[in-house]
Order: C-alpha cells, then structure tokens, then sequence
C-alpha cells in the first residue's frame, strides 16, 4: 500500500510540475490558466488520494475517517476547480481580454 501510495504522490508532483511548465510556454491567460487548471485538479487529486491510501496503512476507524476526509477534500477540489476556473475565464472575457491567434503577436 505505501507503493501505490508513493506512486499517487509522484504522479501528483508530476501533473504540477507539468502545470508549472504550461504557466511558463503556453502564449496567453486562457491557455495558461486551463493548463493550469486541469493539471492542478489532477495534480492535487492523486497527492490526496495517495495520502488518503497512506493513512489506511494502519487500519482502524480513526485512520478510515480521516481517510474518508481527505477524499472529501479531494472530491470538493475536483468539482470546485474547474468552477471557479470558468468563472474566472468568464469574467476575463467580459473584461476584454483578447485571446490569443496564432500569427498575432509572433516574434
């Protein structure tokens, strides 16, 4: 269990690490913030599932609660991620911001 656990956790590492690069190479603020975005929902989902795994290594009521809490946590951050991804992409389109188009902008 602590493998797959430990496996969870660098694959979530990955996907944020991942999430980083897209920040730094992707060309304009809708691009970066859905590479962002679902990165950091995976990314964050596998490091609390791994940790949820983690504590059910000793298995009694008190571990499975706080195992059940993380997953909680893990289940709210998955529905309100992208949520709160879209209203913030909503109101950058409202408040003008244009989106990139391929030959605009290239240097």
């Amino acid at each position: 269990m602590s493998i797959v656990s430990a496996f969870l956790i660098l694959g979530g590492l990955f996907f944020f690490g991942v999430g980083v690069v897209g920040i730094l190479r992707l060309p304009d603020f809708y691009t970066r913030l859905h590479g962002a975005s679902k990165c950091d929902t995976l990314g964050a989902f596998l490091i609390l599932s791994g940790l949820a795994l983690h504590v059910l290594a000793v298995f009694d009521l008190a571990h499975v609660l706080v195992s059940l809490k993380i997953m909680a946590i893990a289940i709210f951050l998955s529905i309100a991620n992208p949520t709160a991804t879209h209203a913030i992409t909503e109101g950058a389109l409202l408040a003008g911001v244009e989106p990139w188009r391929k030959g605009k902008g290239a240097k």
